[in-house]
């Protein structure tokens, strides 16, 4: 198999003063690989010359349509999906675009709102036509998409879809790199962290948001004994001594800590999205308490970072801009232009990690699938993808129909050490020197 290469743009080698190319992902399983770019690399010999990748570029683009939460709640997570994809179009079509064709990506707003989303994704595919599709940021509006990508039949890549077991569309295509059983797996890694530490808890105390995503974290399937983070603490022999639930968007923490205060926990295990961990830690400063050790699922980096008693903290992750993941110079490259590009945007924080990364691999698998194809028919390019190999700035994905196209559990731990995230575990992908602390 061939693999080819999406070429970082002059302006960007100026910029970073990097001669890297950018994102790669694996061609046909014809002998040839094109890279859209100034040059074509022939890896095994052809009676075909590669194609002169030289001339312009056709005036009819391709559109890429779909939608993202430009307003609302998920925004300013949303904002590092928008700077992501526009960094990578913008990319993509200075290397010499799609097909000899350049790409269009002008998301629209859906407000946060799941039907709103859905209501986008009809009318981009039914009533404007575009060509292909990109989802939207979300649990939520990833699902309620999802169906009418299923309905018009679209090859549907998305990124940050939590509810694994329920997405059955044959064409979808998840970079949110879980595996089909987060519930087990993801919480088996922050565990093994912890174990590694040389210091595992005895006891345990669970503060789950009641966002489907993190309960499914905690608890497995609704009507499934599976089990999820909970049941594998107890496994390990670990005490659970408290277990609280909280609603989405509770602002009142209060209660939740002086209820984490009297269990006195050796480790709290927060099923945290946004801003919950950043808050919870900010009601137990204010009780004069700060945790032993402390986990968050889906926090915003930024702020966990800037909350008080925060060192130490671990979350996951898929890349983080240090050693060994920039030892790669294409996807050292992306991270800096990243970087670059969400200060631009006014993004706070600005680190290429897990949101930009996942969003980054999501554009990867989809123009592999094209280019694969060599077709924009949404079959050809769902069928390619269901036998071929991406590689993505996350690590190699091999979508697995009998996973419901997802392909193990490529996620990391990091945790707040010196101020800064690192990764810790597993050790290979560790930064230099750093370890699990507990």
């Amino acid at each position: 198999m061939t693999r080819r290469n999406l070429g970082l743009t002059p302006r960007l080698f100026v910029l970073l003063g990097v001669l890297a190319l950018v994102a790669a992902a694996c061609s046909s399983s014809d002998d040839t690989t094109t890279t859209a770019g100034a040059a074509a690399t022939t890896v095994a010999p052809t009676t075909q010359p590669p194609p002169d990748t030289t001339e312009a570029v056709s005036d009819e683009p391709i559109v890429v349509g779909g939608s993202l939460a430009l307003t609302g709640g998920l925004a300013p997570t949303a904002a590092i999906h928008k700077v992501a994809g526009d960094l990578f179009v913008e990319t993509l079509n200075e290397s010499g675009g799609l097909l000899g064709r350049t790409v269009v990506w002008e998301p629209l707003d859906d407000e946060s709102v799941s039907d709103q989303a859905a209501a986008i994704y009809e009318r981009v595919i039914s009533e404007d036509g575009v060509d292909l599709i990109m989802g939207p940021y979300g649990t939520g509006t990833i699902t309620a998409a999802m169906a009418v990508a299923e309905r018009e039949g679209f090859v549907y890549p998305h990124h940050t879809a939590s509810l694994t077991y329920v997405y059955t569309y044959a064409c979808h295509f998840p970079t949110w790199p879980t595996g089909l059983e987060t519930n087990i797996t993801n919480p088996n890694l922050v565990y093994d962290a912890l174990e590694e530490s040389g210091n595992p808890p005895e006891t345990i105390a669970f503060v789950m948001n009641e966002f489907p995503g993190t309960q499914y974290i905690g608890y497995g399937p609704p009507d499934s004994d599976a089990g999820g983070a909970i049941s594998e603490a107890e496994k390990r022999g670990w005490e659970v001594v408290a277990e609280i639930n909280f609603p989405t968007g509770t602002s009142d923490w209060a209660p939740i800590a002086a209820e984490i205060k009297a269990a006195d926990p050796d480790f709290i295990y927060v099923g945290a999205i946004g801003v919950d961990g950043t808050n919870l830690l900010v009601a137990l400063d204010a009780i004069d308490y700060a945790p032993r050790g402390h986990f968050y699922q889906w926090p915003a980096p930024g702020p966990l970072l800037g909350a008080p008693n925060s060192e130490g903290a671990f979350s996951v992750t898929t890349w983080e801009p240090h050693s060994p993941f920039t030892d790669d110079a294409e996807a050292a490259a992306i991270s800096e232009a990243f970087s670059a590009a969400a200060a631009d945007a006014g993004i706070p924080y600005t680190a290429f990690e897990a949101q930009a990364s996942v969003s980054w691999a999501a554009w990867q698998v989809l123009i592999a699938g094209v280019e694969g194809a060599g077709s924009l028919d949404q079959q050809e390019i769902c069928d390619w993808l269901l036998n071929n190999e991406v590689e993505t700035i996350i690590g190699t994905i091999d979508f697995d129909p009998a996973q419901q196209n997802y392909y193990g559990d490529l996620t990391k731990i990091k945790q707040i050490q010196e101020g800064v995230f690192v990764v810790v575990s597993p050790s290979e992908f560790a930064a230099p020197g750093a370890e699990p602390q507990l």
